[in-house]
């Protein structure tokens, strides 16, 4: 809904086998891939690598934070993000021997860390998005 109060269309995937909640389409004709997740205060939440190729400029994670019983935090972050992993945006591979979960891109949130993702909130985020430029789409 809020990707359809600014004017976006939006289109709903039949079976999530790729990880694609669903599929936004800008005003610039440009299609994106947005992938939800939710959680509870903070927390940690992650995307298999599989599932969630960085390198894809038309990638985004919708991260909704619910807190005590209020309106959620949105947030909307380009898959860029985990470009270059910190201390919230983490890249685990977990090839150590013994090791037995698939490789993730995590979002590891605390207390601490929590204003780094303000630059990500939705009402701000949405708008550069929205900006994103015909010329600039690559195929």
């Amino acid at each position: 809904m809020e990707f359809a109060s600014y004017g976006c269309d939006v289109y709903t995937s039949e079976v999530d086998d790729h990880g694609i909640d669903f599929i936004v389409k800008d005003k610039n004709d440009r299609f994106c891939e947005i992938q939800v997740k939710s959680l509870r205060g903070t927390n940690y939440v992650f995307m298999k690598k599989s599932k969630f190729d960085i390198t894809n400029k038309n990638l985004y994670l919708a991260l909704l934070v619910f807190n005590g019983g209020k309106i959620p935090d949105v947030f909307l972050i380009p898959a860029q993000a985990w470009e270059v992993p910190n201390e919230i945006f983490v890249d685990r591979n977990y090839d150590k021997p013994g090791q037995k979960s698939k490789p993730e891109y995590g979002i590891n949130i605390s207390e601490k860390n929590y204003s780094i993702l303000e630059i990500f909130k939705f009402e701000d985020s949405i708008n550069d998005f929205l900006k994103f430029e015909k010329d600039n789409i690559s195929f």
